[in-house]
C-alpha cells in the first residue's frame, strides 16, 4: 500500500531562478553554440551535404541564440530559418526580425528573405557553393519544399533525417543531437520543474467541490507564470471524474465533485526549457476501485525508475527505449490493464515538450542517450468513469553514475480535503 502523503507547499520547493542563473545559462548557450555547429558540420561531411537548411525555432535558438515566441513562426514567415555551410551560418530575417538577428545572433550573416524565397534561394546557395543542401522535411511544407527546388534545380535537396524501422524515415540530425543534454540545460528543466511544482502546491488550497476544471486551469497557469517561469510549456490541463480518462483533454467548465479524481497535466518554461508533470488527486475520500488504479500506475512508474537507476548507478549500458517502456507496461499488463494504457511511458524534453529520447513500443532501437532527461508517465484511462496519469522528469548520467527524479511534488496519494 501506498502511504498517504501530507499536503506540500510552496515553501518545499526550490525557490524561482536568479537573474544570476539566467546570465550564466547565457553564457552557457554562447560558449556551447561553436561545438554545436562543429558536430553538425561533421555529419554534413559525412553525409556529403554542402549545407543544412533549417526551419525549427528550437534548432534557431539551439545553434544561433535568436529566441522566438512560443507560435511566432506561425507569422514570422521565413524569418528564422538559418542555414548553415562549412563555414557560414546565415539566418533569414526581414524587417521585422533584423534588430532582433543581429542582437541575439551576432555570429550569424543576416540575408533579407521577405516572400520571396524562390528568388533569394539560388543566389544564397549559390554564395554556399552547395550542390546538395539537407534540409529538415518533415517541418517543412510541400510547397516550401517544391519552391526550393524549382527556384534552383541545380541543387539537390535531400531529408536530414536517419534510416528508421521499415526503411521509413527516422529521427532528423539535430533531433538527436539534442537528446544528449548539456549540464545547463539539465540545470534549466530541473528549474522549470520546480516552478511547476511550487505552482500545484500554492493550488491545493483552492480545489475544493464547485469549483470548475477551467477556473483551476486558469489559476494554475497564473502561478506558473508569477512564480518564475516565462511561460507555459503547453496549456493546462486540469481533467475532473471520466474526464480524466482523456490522456489529452482540455479545461471545461464542469466543476469539481467529491469523490472524483483530479488530473493536472501541465509544465513551465524558464529560458527556453521546459517541464512536464502530471498529478493526479483525489478530491476527498477516495474510492477503493480509483485507490487501486493509482496503486497499479505508482507501481508501473516505480519500476521503471528503479529499474533504470539500478542500470544507470551499475556504469551499464542503457536500455532501449523499447525496453524502458517494457519496464512499466509489464507491470500495468499484469494488473490486469493494458488495453487501458494505449500511449508510451515518457518521452525527452528540452527546448520542445516532446522530443528525443522516446520510451514507447516504437522507440529507436538504440540505447537511451546520456546524459539526458524524460518524462516516466504511465496511466490507466478508464473511459467514462476515471483516469490515472503520474508524470515525473527524470535525469539520468551513466558516466556520472547518477539518476535523479527532477519533478519533486510528491508522487504518492494526495487528498485534498472536500
Amino acid at each position: 500500500m501506498i502511504e498517504r502523503e501530507a499536503l506540500p507547499n510552496p515553501a518545499d520547493f526550490a525557490g524561482p531562478p536568479a537573474a544570476a542563473d539566467r546570465v550564466r545559462w547565457a553564457a552557457a548557450d554562447r560558449a556551447a553554440r561553436p561545438a554545436r555547429l562543429a558536430r553538425l558540420r561533421a555529419r554534413m561531411a559525412a553525409d556529403g551535404v554542402d549545407a543544412y537548411l533549417g526551419v525549427r525555432p528550437e534548432h534557431s535558438r539551439y545553434l544561433t541564440g535568436l529566441v522566438l515566441g512560443d507560435g511566432e513562426e506561425k507569422v514570422a514567415g521565413y524569418s528564422g530559418w538559418f542555414v548553415v555551410g562549412a563555414d557560414d551560418l546565415i539566418v533569414f530575417a526581414d524587417s521585422r526580425y533584423t534588430i532582433q538577428v543581429g542582437r541575439e545572433a551576432p555570429d550569424a550573416r543576416i540575408e533579407p528573405v521577405y516572400g520571396d524565397l524562390g528568388r533569394r534561394w539560388p543566389e544564397i546557395a549559390a554564395g554556399l557553393g552547395a550542390r546538395r543542401v539537407a534540409a529538415e522535411a518533415s517541418h517543412l511544407s510541400h510547397a516550401a519544399w517544391s519552391e526550393l527546388a524549382e527556384s534552383a534545380p541545380t541543387v539537390e535537396l535531400s531529408p536530414a533525417t536517419t534510416a528508421g524501422p521499415d526503411g521509413e524515415p527516422g529521427p532528423g540530425w539535430l533531433e538527436i543531437d539534442r537528446a544528449t543534454k548539456e549540464p545547463a540545460e539539465l540545470e534549466r528543466v530541473a528549474a522549470a520543474c520546480a516552478v511547476a511544482d511550487r505552482a500545484l502546491a500554492a493550488l491545493l488550497p483552492e480545489i475544493r467541490p464547485g469549483v470548475t476544471e477551467a477556473e483551476l486551469a486558469w489559476r494554475l497557469e497564473v502561478l506558473i507564470r508569477t512564480g518564475g517561469a516565462d511561460g507555459l510549456a503547453f496549456d493546462v490541463a486540469c481533467l475532473a471524474g471520466p474526464e480524466a480518462a482523456l490522456p489529452h483533454g482540455s479545461p471545461g467548465d464542469r466543476p469539481v465533485r467529491a469523490g472524483q479524481v483530479l488530473l493536472f497535466d501541465f509544465g513551465a518554461q524558464v529560458a527556453g526549457y521546459r517541464s512536464d508533470m502530471t498529478r493526479t488527486l483525489f478530491v476527498g475520500e477516495p474510492a477503493e476501485r480509483d485507490l487501486a488504479i493509482y496503486e497499479l500506475v505508482h507501481r508501473a512508474q516505480s519500476a521503471a525508475i528503479d529499474g533504470l537507476r539500478t542500470v544507470v548507478e551499475a556504469g551499464a549500458t542503457l536500455p532501449t527505449g523499447v525496453e524502458a517502456d517494457a519496464l512499466t507496461r509489464d507491470v500495468i499488463v499484469a494488473g490486469g490493464h493494458g488495453d487501458h494504457f494505449g500511449h508510451g511511458t515518457g518521452h525527452g524534453i528540452g527546448l520542445a515538450t516532446h522530443e528525443l529520447p522516446s520510451l514507447g513500443k516504437r522507440a529507436a532501437e538504440a540505447p537511451l542517450p546520456s546524459p539526458t532527461v524524460f518524462s516516466v508517465e504511465p496511466g490507466v484511462y478508464l473511459e467514462g468513469e476515471m483516469g490515472v496519469r503520474i508524470e515525473d522528469l527524470v535525469t539520468l548520467d551513466v558516466a556520472a553514475r547518477r539518476l535523479d527524479v527532477v519533478t519533486r511534488f510528491p508522487r504518492g496519494i494526495v487528498v485534498v480535503p472536500a
